[in-house]
């Protein structure tokens, strides 16, 4: 399969950066003084965050929308904010080195489920790590779901992204720790690779790095 690959397209979250997503529950549940249990069903019924990652609704109204479901209009941006960036850890600085070695050899792209609050705090986070800027200066493109109006594992995302970066799939590897992401792409006939904890893109990788 290495010989056939000329392009890798890289999930976010537990791919790049690691994240503990029950933590963002946890944090708006100490906010409100609701359980986190309460927290989570609230924000399903909502559908709260397929409608801020998608787009349907930008940062304000993604504020403004907690403040309504969890009723407190006094929250500053800052703090719910904070509430939802707490599921965002680290970026290890050896996968931004791997992924800068793949760049000699390889196409690479971003493709991510996300918002546009923790793009900006993923930013801040990757240039503390390794002084990049932004995750555009480790990517040929980077394609966010919120920008795109449509999340994975929808097959319409990863169509788009082959078209507008004028991939084959049969030479493109994607790595996703999202089992659904995966098979959706396979579908499409894109090589793909299930990055599963404890291992990491370097386990994975190894082999394509000179």
């Amino acid at each position: 399969m290495i010989d056939s690959i000329k392009n890798i397209i890289f999930d976010l979250g537990d791919v790049i950066i690691n994240i503990d997503v029950p933590r963002a529950a946890q944090s708006f549940a100490t906010l409100s003084g609701r359980s986190t249990e309460e927290i989570v069903r609230l924000f399903e019924e909502g559908n709260l965050f397929r409608q801020f990652e998608t787009g349907a609704l930008d940062a304000d109204g993604f504020r403004s929308y907690v403040r309504e479901i969890l009723n407190n209009t006094t929250w500053a941006d800052v703090e719910v904010d904070t509430a939802w960036n707490s599921l965002l850890l680290d970026i290890p600085a050896e996968r931004i080195e791997l992924i800068r070695k793949l760049s000699k050899d390889y196409r690479l792209f971003l493709l991510s489920n996300t918002s546009s609050i923790h793009i900006e705090a993923v930013d801040k986070i990757l240039h503390q790590a390794s002084g990049a800027e932004r995750l555009g200066d480790l990517f040929e493109k980077v394609f966010l779901s919120y920008e795109m109006g449509v999340m994975k594992p929808h097959p319409e995302i990863y169509q788009r992204v082959l078209t507008e970066a004028d991939l084959l799939p049969d030479e493109t590897l994607f790595l996703d720790d999202n089992l659904d992401n995966i098979h959706a792409a396979r579908l499409l006939g894109i090589q793909t690779i299930h990055v599963q904890k404890p291992l990491s893109i370097l386990d994975y990788l190894n082999d394509y790095v000179d």
